[in-house]
């Protein structure tokens, strides 16, 4: 299972939210490269890059910093937050991004989300879904759709996708650890998928649950800034599941 630590920005800087809430926002690091550098310095390959003020505000804002971080790490970075246009998915990819995150766009604009898809390939798109009691929510998780989870991937793995990022927000930031039923639930219906997931982690010991569930990656985001899950264990994680 790929070990994808989260950076959230805001104003620049390195952020983590509590379910979202931007009233919640703790800055960790002025310095989101210097994060980034350390992640990879203990071999993590991979970053979840959020543009918090991007998905405020429904087009692309943080890029400069996702240029920084990408020419100057090696790390695979898997970028969201704000992505609506064929113009914001140029610039996030000319900016270093390996992958983009849909989230908001896929509900609200089925048809840009699609075309993405079939022009830059399912390897390159994630689907975010992110739920609050099975049904989708969108806009930084401001508002919650009537799309009921389940079948809202289904409907995109028709169309070609595989990965999915999926975040339980009544868990995100919680500290409380993941929704492993849901996963386990997702995991069942949309076989196939190659799932993210994401929210919650608060404990080394959920890591080997999660790989167990049949998790592709997981995205750890505050447990790290929190000191609940050491860099350490990270590193010895990512060595011992190499070939």
């Amino acid at each position: 299972m790929r070990i994808i630590p989260a950076i959230d920005i805001i104003d620049g800087k390195c952020v983590r939210l509590s379910k979202g809430d931007y009233n919640t926002k703790i800055i960790y690091n002025e310095n989101p490269l210097e994060v980034a550098k350390e992640f990879e310095a203990h071999g993590i390959e991979y970053l979840h890059l959020v543009d918090l003020d991007g998905a405020k505000s429904s087009k692309i804002v943080n890029y400069k910093i996702l240029e920084q971080i990408a020419s100057q790490t090696s790390l695979k970075i898997d970028f969201g937050g704000g992505l609506k246009s064929d113009a914001d998915l140029k610039i996030a990819f000319e900016s270093g991004a390996n992958q983009i995150t849909g989230g908001s766009i896929a509900v609200k604009n089925r048809t840009i989300f699609e075309k993405w898809i079939a022009e830059y390939g399912a390897d390159k798109i994630i689907l975010g879904a992110d739920a609050n009691n099975e049904k989708v929510a969108v806009s930084g998780w401001l508002e919650e759709s009537d799309q009921e989870l389940v079948p809202f991937i289904q409907g995109y793995q028709s169309k070609g996708i595989e990965y999915v990022i999926c975040t339980d927000i009544a868990k995100d930031g919680m500290l409380e650890g993941p929704s492993f039923d849901l996963y386990a639930k997702i995991l069942a219906e949309a076989q196939g998928i190659k799932l993210i997931a994401s929210g919650g982690i608060s404990t080394f010991d959920e890591l080997p649950k999660l790989a167990e569930l049949g998790c592709e990656g997981t995205i750890i985001g505050k447990a790290i800034y929190e000191g609940r899950i050491s860099m350490k264990q990270l590193e010895n994680y990512v060595l011992s599941s190499k070939p």
